[in-house]
């Protein structure tokens, strides 16, 4: 059964507010928590909102890798996946996703799970939600490692190349 929508433009337009607003000052104090502070009521909100066995499963996983971040930035936990895996890259859900700093690895799959939900889902709040999430992972990766940022950028214009070519 579909979710109520009788306030969720304004709901989701306040989220939309308080996600920029996250942002920008995440980026102007150079802290990626800040930006994820701001975004926890979209991400619960997300979770509310979708309804599909797998859009349900992949908000789940992204309010996980969502609490496994913040905990990783609190505790300054430093763990270099490219050590552990022996490798730079790994698919996840179709995507190649670049290793190192677990830090970067979160919101690299929190960005990756918003396509996913924003592809998989029909309702036009969660879509909503999903690019909310979206950029707002990447504001965080950028926030903690803007050369990884970069790569990444450079990586999406390739696959969207090669996807259209």
């Amino acid at each position: 059964m579909a979710k109520p929508y009788r306030n969720a433009t304004t709901i989701i337009g306040i989220m939309t507010l308080f996600a920029v607003i996250g942002i920008i000052v995440g980026l102007l104090i150079h802290s990626p928590l800040v930006i994820l502070v701001f975004l926890l009521p979209t991400v619960i909100y997300e979770v509310y909102r979708t309804e599909g066995e797998t859009t349900k499963l992949s908000s789940f996983v992204l309010l996980a890798i969502y609490i496994l971040e913040i905990i990783a930035i609190v505790f300054s936990i430093d763990f270099d996946l490219i050590k552990y895996f022996g490798v730079e890259e790994k698919w996840v859900a179709g995507y190649e996703v670049p290793l190192g700093d677990i830090k970067v690895v979160g919101p690299t799959i929190m960005a990756i799970l918003s396509v996913v939900l924003f592809t998989r889902t029909y309702g036009k709040y969660t879509k909503w939600l999903a690019a909310i999430i979206f950029f707002s992972s990447f504001a965080v990766i950028y926030a903690l490692d803007q050369s990884l940022f970069e790569r990444l950028i450079k990586f999406m214009i390739e696959e969207g190349l090669n996807r259209v070519a």
